[in-house]
């Protein structure tokens, strides 16, 4: 899914445009027991908790593409029979009306998602009537296209709110707060079937985590069945390792800052696009040969992207490149430089040392010190 296919499913989250049929929630508590569970037609809410709902599922559809957002495919196993796939669908189908299915969802989540406090899972169905669009891009909402029917789910951590005072207006008196549970904004969530080309792609499904580097393999595998990604810090990762092993020890300061000038030229080249900028194995390979690296050191990155990689094929460019610092280190020293301004750092030999040289031009401070010439 791109950004534009994620904003048009995220404005539906409001009372003029809601597509939303059902609702159904389980709250679990820190042993992984059922304590209370939600079966309801969504419209029938009341209206300011139907609005508090909206923010939770707008938050489902939040972040960044590729970091918080990430579109995952179904191995073909799971496609088959009995495969998740296939219980996700059965899932929709019964629009939530499905008792056994629902209390089977349930316990797939709790068993896998490894959360050690109290949490609540929301689930929604949904039927999108996607309009069409007129040749210059105008949505005809009269001449609909497709009809999206869709899960989401919201996982939110409930947690006690913090003991403080408040004034209570019918005794006119400061007093200590009654503790409440309260519903926190989500930290996990999919969406069902992804949203591709403004139409269903029940091949792929959209993976919401709010810190990047917390994916719950476990519930990824057992709920969602889907192919587990590289997390955004694996792939920055992974992309100094292919670089690293691919230089070798003839690595030098030039390349690595080509690299970094090219990776920031191309993602502004692309800021525009709705897609995220994804590089393959061809377009890394074609990066590091456009920032310098010599045929004799090219002839081992086929080998090295196999190696680090393994299954993955690609990565995005947002996720490996340094879009806000140019960062150079020595056990001693580090050094952070506007990314845009990377040419004013070299390496120049001086009385026999590598050194690193910085261009001064009218302005120098120490400690916040200004130091004059």
């Amino acid at each position: 899914m791109n950004k534009k296919e994620i904003l048009e499913i995220r404005r539906q989250f409001t009372p003029e445009n809601c597509a939303i049929t059902r609702i159904c929630g389980c709250y679990v508590d820190h042993e992984k027991e059922k304590k209370a569970e939600l079966k309801k037609a969504f419209l029938s809410l009341p209206e300011e908790e139907a609005f508090k709902y909206f923010d939770i599922f707008r938050h489902t559809l939040s972040g960044t593409l590729g970091k918080n957002m990430v579109t995952m495919e179904f191995p073909l196993d799971q496609e088959l029979s009995g495969g998740t796939q296939e219980f996700l669908l059965k899932l929709r189908d019964s629009r939530l009306e499905d008792d056994l299915l629902l209390e089977e969802f349930y316990d797939k989540v709790i068993e896998s998602y490894d959360y050690p406090e109290n949490y609540y899972i929301i689930l929604i169905h949904a039927v999108y009537d996607v309009p069409g669009k007129s040749s210059d891009g105008l949505e005809m909402f009269d001449a609909s296209d497709t009809v999206y029917e869709h899960l989401m789910c919201s996982i939110c951590p409930v947690n006690l709110s913090k003991a403080s005072l408040s004034y209570n207006a019918q005794t006119n008196n400061i007093e200590d707060r009654i503790r409440d549970w309260i519903v926190e904004m989500p930290v996990k969530g999919f969406l069902f079937p992804a949203f591709t080309d403004r139409a269903s792609d029940v091949h792929q499904i959209l993976y919401y985590t709010k810190k990047p580097e917390e994916l719950q393999p476990a519930f990824i595998e057992h709920v969602l069945g889907s192919q587990i990604p590289l997390t955004a810090g694996d792939q920055k990762t992974s992309f100094q390792a292919i670089v690293s092993d691919t230089l070798g020890s003839s690595c030098d300061y030039e390349t690595v800052r080509n690299i970094h000038d090219n990776l920031n030229e191309m993602l502004e080249e692309a800021k525009e696009a709705p897609e995220p900028l994804e590089l393959s194995r061809p377009d890394i390979k074609r990066l590091l040969e456009k920032s310098g690296a010599s045929e004799e050191q090219m002839e081992t990155f086929d080998r090295e992207f196999s190696d680090v990689m393994g299954e993955q094929t690609s990565v995005l460019a947002s996720n490996i490149a340094s879009t806000r610092t140019f960062q150079i280190e020595t056990p001693d020293v580090i050094v952070k430089v506007n990314p845009d301004r990377s040419d004013l750092v070299e390496t120049r030999e001086i009385d026999g040392r590598r050194c690193l040289v910085i261009a001064i031009d009218d302005h120098l401070e120490v400690n916040g010190i200004e130091i004059h010439p």
